[in-house]
């Protein structure tokens, strides 16, 4: 053995190396949501703008109006606490025969593969095929959950006896560049999300 070796690792401390030794078999640290659902959600092909507060939310959504010239035109929502963001910049609304996009909040925002859960009180009877191709999420952080389970969880909890129907994800955002059998079918969505802070 060299003698500078000998030297030097007379110096090393035995309780490092016995730290290092457990570090291989400690499991890995757990990203935090809110990082693992951004990470997740912008992989997918979403887009995400975070809004500290109300003013904010109502300038973004009007950014996402003026980058894609969205102005007199038909939107769709079928949510009442939607409506003053289109009823505020004249957007028709009411029974629009050709919505270029969908208002709506969500049920849940799932970390784990960055899509986004709905049910009927935001999507009534539609699937996600007969809905418009852009589509604008207004959420809150609080709504981001670890899984799919989490989210199910909370949608029994927050609705108890009343549970709503047609719970479905939706992560397809972007057009698959591949033939991809698991995505045949599924009509990629232009997505847009408001997140509110409210932590």
């Amino acid at each position: 053995m060299n003698i500078f070796k000998k030297f030097l690792s007379s110096f090393s401390s035995p309780r490092q190396d016995k730290n290092e030794e457990e570090g291989k078999y400690l499991p890995e640290k757990e990203t935090p949501v809110d990082e693992q659902f951004t990470h997740n959600f912008k992989t997918n092909g979403g887009k995400f703008l975070y809004c500290e507060n109300e003013e904010e939310l109502d300038e973004n959504f009007i950014s996402i109006l003026q980058e894609n010239d969205w102005f007199e035109i038909e939107a769709l929502t079928f949510e009442k606490g939607l409506q003053h963001f289109l009823s505020d910049n004249k957007l028709n609304y009411k029974n629009p025969a050709n919505p270029i996009f969908l208002l709506t909040s969500c049920e849940s925002l799932i970390a784990q593969d960055g899509s986004i859960l709905f049910s009927s009180k935001q999507l009534f009877h539609y699937k996600p095929n007969e809905l418009p191709k852009n589509i604008i999420v207004v959420a809150k952080a609080s709504q981001i959950t670890r899984s799919k389970s989490d989210g199910l969880r909370n949608i029994k909890i927050r609705y108890a006896n009343e549970i709503p129907t047609n719970i479905t994800t939706m992560q397809h955002f972007k057009e698959s560049k591949n033939d991809d059998f698991l995505q045949y079918g599924i009509q990629a969505k232009n997505f847009y999300l408001l997140l509110l802070e409210d932590f």
